[in-house]
């Protein structure tokens, strides 16, 4: 009997050691990784259908993000795209460059055409001139009229020329630079997104945050009738353009979207009372001016939604909005009427609006 009731207590002890491992290895309900890349902070925040190595999750996020900024960046001399705008040449000959080179490329011309070159990937002497490049512009005068129609000479986003197969850009003008940075965090979150899903068991449902650019995964699990309660959305709360308000613009529920948001009313600066936005006008050399202080676009990818709010920033608060409503585009405009702001959203954003609870 003693022996009977030692074994019924070894295997109550065993049973209860099991079940503790089993619930130590459990897939945590969420886990946020965060990090720095691309001129720029990122997060990760991903809800598990099974157990995750946590650091060789960021590694592998990171990994990913420094091989992308070692092709867009425009601080780094020897990245891929730096050293593209260094050669000097305008030729019939194509410039061998990465698939993804190419791809955010072709995307940029096609955002160019649609918005009539509201959008262009070759401003970047305009940026430069403005001082929103790596180097800040110095002394106290604004660019006269002789610099900006000198910077705007190189700037027309027909002179870039790209071939997808196989992938390389051609330059119809030596003085021609790319800068892809307006899709390029968008593009980012994309492919961050797809390294989750495709290569990391475990993460399809997750949220990827890099800048002011968002790609939210459901996997396969939203539409699972197995998995009672599971939240089949992420809410996501935009910022306000008004800097000390800490209430957001608006809460919508993403599912497999992605949205951007583009404003001047964080990277700027005043000059005799006047303010001077980063997002540069290529129609006129120079900074996007108007009512607008803030953009944000939902879309099916990343890329595009990052250059399709710039764009619309660009063309101003009614040719945006027409845009946006012939597009059938999810947009939110935050709008400046004196010292207040005040929202014009497309039906497609009304829908994706969060209900109080």
């Amino acid at each position: 009997m003693k022996r009977l009731r030692l074994a019924a207590w070894i295997c109550a002890l065993l049973a209860a050691v099991l079940s503790a491992s089993a619930a130590s290895q459990a897939a945590p309900e969420s886990l946020t990784l965060r990090g720095r890349a691309m001129g720029t902070a990122w997060s990760v925040t991903i809800r598990p259908d099974q157990p995750i190595d946590a650091a060789a999750l960021e590694r592998a996020i990171s990994d990913r993000l420094e091989q992308l900024e070692q092709k867009f960046s425009t601080y780094r001399t020897r990245s891929e795209l730096s050293q593209f705008n260094a050669s000097a040449r305008a030729t019939p000959d194509w410039i061998s460059v990465s698939p993804e080179m190419a791809m955010v490329a072709a995307e940029s011309r096609r955002i160019s055409e649609l918005t009539q070159g509201a959008f262009d990937a070759t401003v970047a002497p305009l940026v430069r001139l403005w001082g929103f490049g790596p180097q800040r512009r110095s002394g106290n005068s604004l660019p006269n009229e002789n610099e900006i129609r000198s910077a705007r000479w190189s700037v027309d986003w027909r002179s870039l020329e790209v071939r997808l197969n196989p992938p390389a850009l051609r330059k119809a003008s030596a003085a021609l630079e790319a800068d892809f940075s307006s899709l390029a965090k968008g593009f980012a979150a994309d492919e961050i997104s797809r390294l989750l899903s495709t290569s990391i068991n475990g993460a399809a449902t997750h949220l990827v945050q890099i800048g002011g650019d968002t790609r939210a995964s459901l996997g396969s699990r939203a539409t699972s009738p197995t998995l009672v309660g599971f939240k089949s959305e992420w809410s996501m709360a935009i910022e306000s353009a008004d800097v000390d308000n800490p209430s957001p613009a608006a809460v919508i529920d993403l599912k497999g979207q992605a949205l951007s948001t583009s404003g001047d009313y964080r990277n700027f600066f005043t000059f005799n009372g006047e303010r001077y936005g980063h997002i540069i006008d290529p129609r006129t050399g120079r900074p996007a001016s108007g009512s607008l202080a803030a953009v944000s676009v939902v879309h099916a990818s990343g890329a595009t939604s990052s250059a399709l709010a710039t764009a619309l920033f660009v063309l101003g608060s009614e040719e945006a909005f027409r845009f946006a409503t012939e597009h059938r585009l999810p947009c939110l405009l935050q709008i400046r009427q004196g010292s207040n702001l005040t929202q014009r959203l497309t039906p497609e954003f009304a829908a994706l609006i969060r209900e109080a609870p």
